[in-house]
Protein backbone atom coordinates (compact mmCIF):
# COMPACT_ATOMS: atom_id res chain seq x y z
CA UNK A 1 0.00 0.00 0.00
CA UNK A 2 2.74 2.50 0.90
CA UNK A 3 4.32 1.99 -2.52
CA UNK A 4 1.10 3.33 -4.06
CA UNK A 5 1.68 6.83 -2.70
CA UNK A 6 4.27 9.54 -3.29
CA UNK A 7 5.10 12.72 -1.35
CA UNK A 8 2.58 15.36 -2.43
CA UNK A 9 2.46 18.07 0.28
CA UNK A 10 4.82 19.44 2.90
CA UNK A 11 4.90 21.94 5.75
CA UNK A 12 8.13 23.71 6.62
CA UNK A 13 9.37 25.43 9.75
CA UNK A 14 12.37 27.61 9.05
CA UNK A 15 14.49 25.69 6.56
CA UNK A 16 13.29 22.26 7.68
CA UNK A 17 10.44 20.14 6.31
CA UNK A 18 8.49 19.42 9.48
CA UNK A 19 5.54 17.42 8.10
CA UNK A 20 5.01 15.48 4.90
CA UNK A 21 1.80 14.07 3.41
CA UNK A 22 1.74 11.26 0.86
CA UNK A 23 -0.95 10.87 -1.77
CA UNK A 24 -2.03 9.50 -5.11
CA UNK A 25 -4.17 10.88 -7.91
CA UNK A 26 -5.50 10.12 -11.37
CA UNK A 27 -6.53 12.54 -14.11
CA UNK A 28 -8.67 10.87 -16.80
CA UNK A 29 -10.67 12.23 -19.73
CA UNK A 30 -14.13 11.11 -20.83
CA UNK A 31 -12.59 8.85 -23.49
CA UNK A 32 -10.83 6.88 -20.75
CA UNK A 33 -7.35 8.26 -21.40
CA UNK A 34 -5.12 8.63 -18.34
CA UNK A 35 -3.78 12.17 -18.74
CA UNK A 36 -1.67 12.39 -15.60
CA UNK A 37 -1.15 10.67 -12.27
CA UNK A 38 0.56 10.84 -8.90
CA UNK A 39 1.58 7.61 -7.22
CA UNK A 40 -0.45 4.61 -8.36
CA UNK A 41 -3.56 5.57 -10.38
CA UNK A 42 -4.87 2.05 -9.78
CA UNK A 43 -4.87 2.45 -6.01
CA UNK A 44 -8.20 1.10 -4.69
CA UNK A 45 -9.79 3.39 -2.11
CA UNK A 46 -13.23 4.52 -0.94
CA UNK A 47 -14.78 7.59 -2.54
CA UNK A 48 -16.72 8.34 0.64
CA UNK A 49 -18.92 11.41 0.01
CA UNK A 50 -17.45 11.92 -3.46
CA UNK A 51 -19.83 9.11 -4.48
CA UNK A 52 -22.93 11.22 -3.75
CA UNK A 53 -23.64 12.44 -7.30
CA UNK A 54 -23.63 8.80 -8.45
CA UNK A 55 -25.91 7.82 -5.56
CA UNK A 56 -28.47 10.37 -6.76
CA UNK A 57 -28.16 9.32 -10.41
CA UNK A 58 -30.67 6.41 -10.69
CA UNK A 59 -33.35 8.43 -8.87
CA UNK A 60 -32.92 11.36 -11.26
CA UNK A 61 -32.70 8.99 -14.23
CA UNK A 62 -36.12 7.57 -13.30
CA UNK A 63 -37.60 11.07 -13.21
CA UNK A 64 -38.01 11.12 -9.44
CA UNK A 65 -37.16 14.81 -9.16
CA UNK A 66 -40.01 15.61 -11.55
CA UNK A 67 -42.42 13.27 -9.77
CA UNK A 68 -41.87 15.05 -6.43
CA UNK A 69 -41.33 18.53 -7.88
CA UNK A 70 -37.79 18.88 -6.53
CA UNK A 71 -35.97 22.05 -7.46
CA UNK A 72 -32.42 22.34 -8.76
CA UNK A 73 -31.43 23.62 -5.31
CA UNK A 74 -32.88 20.51 -3.67
CA UNK A 75 -31.17 18.20 -6.17
CA UNK A 76 -27.89 19.88 -5.27
CA UNK A 77 -28.54 19.16 -1.60
CA UNK A 78 -29.08 15.47 -2.45
CA UNK A 79 -25.45 15.41 -3.65
CA UNK A 80 -24.08 17.36 -0.69
CA UNK A 81 -22.09 17.12 2.49
CA UNK A 82 -23.81 20.25 3.72
CA UNK A 83 -22.71 22.38 6.66
CA UNK A 84 -25.93 22.02 8.66
CA UNK A 85 -26.87 25.70 8.60
CA UNK A 86 -30.47 26.77 9.18
CA UNK A 87 -30.78 27.26 5.42
CA UNK A 88 -29.71 23.68 4.78
CA UNK A 89 -32.15 22.39 7.37
CA UNK A 90 -35.06 24.33 5.86
CA UNK A 91 -34.18 22.97 2.42
CA UNK A 92 -34.17 19.37 3.71
CA UNK A 93 -37.49 19.93 5.44
CA UNK A 94 -38.94 21.35 2.23
CA UNK A 95 -37.81 18.27 0.31
CA UNK A 96 -39.29 15.94 2.89
CA UNK A 97 -42.64 17.74 2.82
CA UNK A 98 -42.84 17.13 -0.93
CA UNK A 99 -41.79 13.50 -0.61
CA UNK A 100 -43.89 12.62 2.44
CA UNK A 101 -41.14 11.56 4.85
CA UNK A 102 -39.75 13.02 8.07
CA UNK A 103 -36.59 13.19 10.17
CA UNK A 104 -37.56 9.96 11.93
CA UNK A 105 -37.23 8.10 8.60
CA UNK A 106 -33.58 9.15 8.20
CA UNK A 107 -31.03 6.51 9.21
CA UNK A 108 -27.98 8.78 9.00
CA UNK A 109 -27.61 9.47 12.72
CA UNK A 110 -26.93 12.88 14.24
CA UNK A 111 -24.03 15.28 14.78
CA UNK A 112 -23.59 18.98 15.43
CA UNK A 113 -23.34 21.10 12.26
CA UNK A 114 -20.05 21.41 10.43
CA UNK A 115 -20.71 25.16 10.41
CA UNK A 116 -19.23 26.17 13.76
CA UNK A 117 -21.25 29.39 14.28
CA UNK A 118 -24.46 27.38 13.84
CA UNK A 119 -23.22 24.68 16.21
CA UNK A 120 -22.20 27.29 18.80
CA UNK A 121 -25.59 29.02 18.59
CA UNK A 122 -27.34 25.68 19.09
CA UNK A 123 -25.27 24.92 22.18
CA UNK A 124 -26.07 28.34 23.66
CA UNK A 125 -29.77 27.61 23.10
CA UNK A 126 -29.42 24.13 24.55
CA UNK A 127 -30.60 22.69 21.22
CA UNK A 128 -29.47 19.17 20.40
CA UNK A 129 -28.89 18.23 16.76
CA UNK A 130 -31.42 16.15 14.88
CA UNK A 131 -30.92 14.15 11.70
CA UNK A 132 -31.62 17.34 9.74
CA UNK A 133 -28.25 18.79 10.80
CA UNK A 134 -26.35 15.72 9.59
CA UNK A 135 -24.24 16.58 6.55
CA UNK A 136 -25.71 13.60 4.66
CA UNK A 137 -29.39 14.32 5.37
CA UNK A 138 -29.93 15.52 1.80
CA UNK A 139 -28.51 12.31 0.35
CA UNK A 140 -30.61 10.18 2.69
CA UNK A 141 -33.74 12.17 1.87
CA UNK A 142 -33.02 11.47 -1.80
CA UNK A 143 -32.68 7.75 -1.08
CA UNK A 144 -36.03 7.77 0.74
CA UNK A 145 -37.56 9.55 -2.25
CA UNK A 146 -36.11 6.87 -4.52
CA UNK A 147 -37.68 4.16 -2.35
CA UNK A 148 -41.07 5.93 -2.35
CA UNK A 149 -40.88 6.46 -6.10
CA UNK A 150 -40.63 2.70 -6.60
CA UNK A 151 -42.97 1.75 -3.72
CA UNK A 152 -40.13 -0.01 -1.90
CA UNK A 153 -39.72 -0.31 1.90
CA UNK A 154 -38.42 2.73 3.74
CA UNK A 155 -37.32 1.15 6.99
CA UNK A 156 -34.36 -0.72 5.46
CA UNK A 157 -33.43 1.60 2.60
CA UNK A 158 -29.72 1.36 3.51
CA UNK A 159 -29.45 -2.43 3.26
CA UNK A 160 -26.94 -3.54 0.63
CA UNK A 161 -29.62 -5.65 -1.08
CA UNK A 162 -32.41 -3.08 -0.95
CA UNK A 163 -33.56 -2.44 -4.55
CA UNK A 164 -32.48 1.21 -4.50
CA UNK A 165 -28.99 0.34 -3.24
CA UNK A 166 -28.66 -2.31 -5.92
CA UNK A 167 -29.65 0.30 -8.52
CA UNK A 168 -27.12 2.76 -7.11
CA UNK A 169 -24.31 0.20 -7.22
CA UNK A 170 -25.19 -0.72 -10.80
CA UNK A 171 -25.27 2.91 -11.93
CA UNK A 172 -22.00 3.63 -10.12
CA UNK A 173 -20.26 0.66 -11.69
CA UNK A 174 -21.49 1.60 -15.15
CA UNK A 175 -20.38 5.22 -14.79
CA UNK A 176 -16.94 4.21 -13.53
CA UNK A 177 -16.62 1.41 -16.11
CA UNK A 178 -15.92 -1.36 -13.64
CA UNK A 179 -17.98 -4.53 -13.02
CA UNK A 180 -20.28 -4.22 -10.03
CA UNK A 181 -18.78 -7.37 -8.51
CA UNK A 182 -15.35 -5.69 -8.60
CA UNK A 183 -16.50 -2.72 -6.50
CA UNK A 184 -15.40 -3.09 -2.89
CA UNK A 185 -18.26 -2.28 -0.51
CA UNK A 186 -18.16 -0.70 2.92
CA UNK A 187 -20.41 1.24 5.29
CA UNK A 188 -20.01 5.02 5.29
CA UNK A 189 -20.04 7.29 8.34
CA UNK A 190 -23.73 7.97 7.70
CA UNK A 191 -24.44 4.19 7.54
CA UNK A 192 -25.10 4.14 3.77
CA UNK A 193 -23.21 1.74 1.49
CA UNK A 194 -20.02 3.18 0.04
CA UNK A 195 -17.73 2.13 -2.77
CA UNK A 196 -14.00 1.59 -3.27
CA UNK A 197 -12.55 1.47 -6.78
CA UNK A 198 -9.22 2.36 -8.39
CA UNK A 199 -8.55 6.10 -8.58
CA UNK A 200 -8.51 5.75 -12.36
CA UNK A 201 -12.11 4.49 -12.37
CA UNK A 202 -13.29 7.14 -9.92
CA UNK A 203 -11.78 9.86 -12.11
CA UNK A 204 -13.23 8.23 -15.25
CA UNK A 205 -16.66 8.24 -13.60
CA UNK A 206 -16.42 11.97 -12.91
CA UNK A 207 -15.26 12.64 -16.47
CA UNK A 208 -18.30 10.76 -17.81
CA UNK A 209 -20.60 12.53 -15.34
CA UNK A 210 -19.40 15.86 -16.75
CA UNK A 211 -19.26 14.70 -20.38
CA UNK A 212 -21.89 11.96 -20.91
CA UNK A 213 -21.53 12.01 -24.68
CA UNK A 214 -21.82 8.23 -25.18
CA UNK A 215 -24.49 7.43 -22.57
CA UNK A 216 -28.18 6.73 -23.08
CA UNK A 217 -30.47 9.75 -23.49
CA UNK A 218 -31.99 9.14 -20.05
CA UNK A 219 -28.63 8.91 -18.31
CA UNK A 220 -27.21 11.83 -20.25
CA UNK A 221 -30.13 13.99 -19.13
CA UNK A 222 -29.72 12.80 -15.52
CA UNK A 223 -25.98 13.59 -15.53
CA UNK A 224 -26.66 17.06 -16.85
CA UNK A 225 -29.41 17.66 -14.30
CA UNK A 226 -27.05 16.73 -11.45
CA UNK A 227 -24.00 18.64 -12.64
CA UNK A 228 -26.07 21.72 -13.44
CA UNK A 229 -27.75 21.63 -10.02
CA UNK A 230 -24.47 21.30 -8.12
CA UNK A 231 -22.68 24.03 -10.05
CA UNK A 232 -25.70 26.37 -9.94
CA UNK A 233 -26.11 25.93 -6.17
CA UNK A 234 -22.65 25.27 -4.73
CA UNK A 235 -23.80 26.67 -1.37
CA UNK A 236 -25.97 23.59 -0.98
CA UNK A 237 -23.12 21.15 -1.75
CA UNK A 238 -20.96 22.43 1.11
CA UNK A 239 -21.50 25.69 2.86
CA UNK A 240 -19.80 28.92 3.96
CA UNK A 241 -16.03 28.89 3.34
CA UNK A 242 -16.07 25.20 2.34
CA UNK A 243 -13.66 24.16 -0.45
CA UNK A 244 -16.26 22.51 -2.70
CA UNK A 245 -18.49 25.57 -2.54
CA UNK A 246 -15.73 28.14 -3.07
CA UNK A 247 -14.11 26.24 -5.95
CA UNK A 248 -17.40 25.68 -7.79
CA UNK A 249 -18.30 29.34 -7.29
CA UNK A 250 -14.96 30.37 -8.79
CA UNK A 251 -15.37 27.80 -11.55
CA UNK A 252 -18.50 29.50 -12.92
CA UNK A 253 -20.10 26.41 -14.39
CA UNK A 254 -16.92 24.76 -15.64
CA UNK A 255 -15.81 22.84 -12.54
CA UNK A 256 -17.73 20.21 -10.55
CA UNK A 257 -16.37 19.50 -7.06
CA UNK A 258 -17.23 16.95 -4.38
CA UNK A 259 -14.92 15.96 -1.56
CA UNK A 260 -15.06 12.97 0.74
CA UNK A 261 -13.79 12.00 4.15
CA UNK A 262 -10.34 10.56 4.87
CA UNK A 263 -8.53 12.71 2.34
CA UNK A 264 -10.54 11.93 -0.81
CA UNK A 265 -11.34 14.63 -3.37
CA UNK A 266 -13.07 14.38 -6.73
CA UNK A 267 -13.24 17.11 -9.35
CA UNK A 268 -14.80 17.17 -12.79
CA UNK A 269 -14.01 19.59 -15.61
CA UNK A 270 -16.83 20.23 -18.05
CA UNK A 271 -16.23 19.95 -21.81
CA UNK A 272 -14.45 23.06 -23.03
CA UNK A 273 -13.05 23.94 -19.61
CA UNK A 274 -9.51 23.68 -20.99
CA UNK A 275 -10.35 25.32 -24.29
CA UNK A 276 -12.60 24.75 -27.28
CA UNK A 277 -13.05 21.06 -27.97
CA UNK A 278 -11.50 19.80 -24.74
CA UNK A 279 -13.32 16.74 -23.35
CA UNK A 280 -14.71 16.30 -19.87
CA UNK A 281 -12.00 15.43 -17.36
CA UNK A 282 -12.19 13.71 -13.99
CA UNK A 283 -9.70 14.05 -11.15
CA UNK A 284 -9.57 11.71 -8.15
CA UNK A 285 -7.20 12.41 -5.25
CA UNK A 286 -6.42 10.43 -2.10
CA UNK A 287 -4.22 11.61 0.78
CA UNK A 288 -2.84 8.53 2.50
CA UNK A 289 -3.12 9.65 6.13
CA UNK A 290 -6.71 10.88 5.82
CA UNK A 291 -5.71 14.57 5.95
CA UNK A 292 -7.62 15.28 9.16
CA UNK A 293 -7.09 19.04 8.86
CA UNK A 294 -8.12 19.16 5.18
CA UNK A 295 -4.99 21.06 4.28
CA UNK A 296 -3.29 18.68 1.84
CA UNK A 297 -6.10 17.58 -0.48
CA UNK A 298 -7.24 21.12 -1.26
CA UNK A 299 -3.73 22.33 -2.02
CA UNK A 300 -3.01 19.24 -4.13
CA UNK A 301 -6.29 19.72 -5.99
CA UNK A 302 -5.49 23.34 -6.77
CA UNK A 303 -1.96 22.47 -7.88
CA UNK A 304 -3.33 19.87 -10.29
CA UNK A 305 -5.93 22.30 -11.66
CA UNK A 306 -3.24 24.96 -12.04
CA UNK A 307 -0.98 22.53 -13.90
CA UNK A 308 -3.85 21.60 -16.24
CA UNK A 309 -4.56 25.28 -16.95
CA UNK A 310 -8.07 25.08 -15.49
CA UNK A 311 -7.71 28.13 -13.21
CA UNK A 312 -6.64 31.66 -14.07
CA UNK A 313 -4.92 34.13 -11.75
CA UNK A 314 -8.20 35.68 -10.60
CA UNK A 315 -9.63 32.30 -9.66
CA UNK A 316 -6.44 31.29 -7.88
CA UNK A 317 -6.63 34.50 -5.87
CA UNK A 318 -10.20 33.65 -4.85
CA UNK A 319 -8.98 30.26 -3.65
CA UNK A 320 -5.74 31.38 -2.02
CA UNK A 321 -6.85 30.45 1.51
CA UNK A 322 -6.80 26.79 0.37
CA UNK A 323 -3.42 26.88 -1.41
CA UNK A 324 -1.60 25.77 -3.41
CA UNK A 325 1.08 27.50 -1.29
CA UNK A 326 0.26 29.18 2.02
CA UNK A 327 2.47 31.26 4.28
CA UNK A 328 2.26 29.80 7.79
CA UNK A 329 2.05 32.05 10.82
CA UNK A 330 1.97 31.43 14.55
CA UNK A 331 -0.38 32.96 17.13
CA UNK A 332 1.64 36.20 17.10
CA UNK A 333 1.38 36.35 13.30
CA UNK A 334 5.09 35.67 12.91
CA UNK A 335 6.00 33.95 9.64
CA UNK A 336 7.27 30.49 10.50
CA UNK A 337 7.19 28.51 7.25
CA UNK A 338 5.04 27.47 4.32
CA UNK A 339 2.71 24.68 3.30
CA UNK A 340 2.97 23.64 -0.34
CA UNK A 341 2.62 20.82 -2.85
CA UNK A 342 5.81 18.89 -3.51
CA UNK A 343 5.14 17.42 -6.95
CA UNK A 344 5.32 18.34 -10.59
CA UNK A 345 2.38 16.88 -12.47
CA UNK A 346 3.61 14.78 -15.39
CA UNK A 347 1.22 14.90 -18.36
Amino acid sequence: MTDSYQPVFELTRGNIVESLHFGAAAVVDSHGKLLASLGDPNLVTFLRSSAKPFQALPFIERGGHEKFGLTSREISLMCSSHSGTDEHVETVKGMQAKIGVSASDLLCGTHYPIHEPTADAMKVRGELPTQYRHNCSGKHTGMLAHAKLRSKPLENYLDFHHPIQESILQAFSEMCVIPAESVELGIDGCSAPNFAVPLYNAAYGYARLCDPYELSPERTAACRTITSAMMSHPDMVGGPERFDTVLMTAGKGAILVKGGAEGFQSIGLMPGALGAGSPGIGIAIKISDGDSHDRARTAVALAILQALGALDSTQLAQLSSFGPEIQLQNYRNLKIGVSRPTFVLKQ
